[in-house]
């Protein structure tokens, strides 16, 4: 049995079309972050952080998994609950490809979270007109996506994994945002063998065992192959 965490980030999701989350500027998409992407942006204006993510949300949903999604799909589909993967990313790629055994650590753009009574609510549509929270039927709805400042979800199902792990997986990310930029050092100190599939070597804490240079819609499929010839 070969216990295996994949951690992927914007990297994986930009081969379908979506922009990775910030330029070096510290732009999305023309906007600064910190008003688009923090709790004090959206207390300023919460209009201009409604319509842009209901603008992502839109973007995301005309987008296709590629290849590497699909890849990782087929892994889970040979390894079963021996594979989890965690992602950074808002998208909901990974589960139209297939893939059921997920943790979004930086929540989803098609979930929405109501401030009133902590609902989060499957969510497809607009959330600048107010519409009401069908939970509670309060108008306090905003996008269930985790800001900085906020804290990420999962995270202890996300560490137990990590620590545990036989080989950990990190694809399209940066390595440069906490808690996600940790895990590969944090998986290497309890034993696991570490892959990287980016393409560019990230900013990890420790150098992977095995980094590799590529697009990830070439190297994901490669490696699951390896993956799965080797059980």
């Amino acid at each position: 049995m070969t216990r295996i965490v994949v951690l992927t980030g914007a990297g994986i999701s930009a081969e379908s079309g979506l922009r990775t989350f910030r330029d070096g500027g510290g732009l999305w998409e023309g906007h600064d972050v910190e008003a688009v992407a923090t709790p004090e942006g959206f207390e300023r204006d919460p209009d201009l952080v409604l319509r842009f993510y209901d603008d992502r949300r839109r973007g995301a949903a005309s987008a296709s998994p590629n290849t590497a999604h699909r890849a990782l799909a087929q892994l889970e589909d040979g390894i079963g609950d021996d594979l989890l993967i965690v992602t950074q990313n808002v998208d909901d790629l990974h589960e139209r490809a297939g893939t059921r055994r997920l943790v979004h650590m930086h929540g989803e753009l098609a979930r929405a979270l109501c401030l009133a009574c902590g609902a989060r609510p499957d969510w497809h549509r607009d959330l600048i007109d107010r519409p009401p929270c069908p939970a509670c039927g309060q108008r306090a709805l905003r996008p269930d996506v985790v800001w900085f400042g906020e804290v990420p979800y999962g995270l202890d199902i996300i560490e137990r994994a990590v620590i545990a792990c036989d080989v950990f997986v990190s694809i399209g990310t940066s390595g440069a945002v906490y808690p996600a930029a940790g895990y590969a050092a944090l998986a290497s100190a309890s034993g696991a063998r570490t892959v990287e599939l980016n393409l560019e070597p990230s900013a990890a804490d420790v150098p992977f065992d095995d980094p590799r240079v590529g697009r990830a819609s070439d190297l994901v499929p490669a490696w699951v192959d390896e993956m799965l010839c080797a059980r």
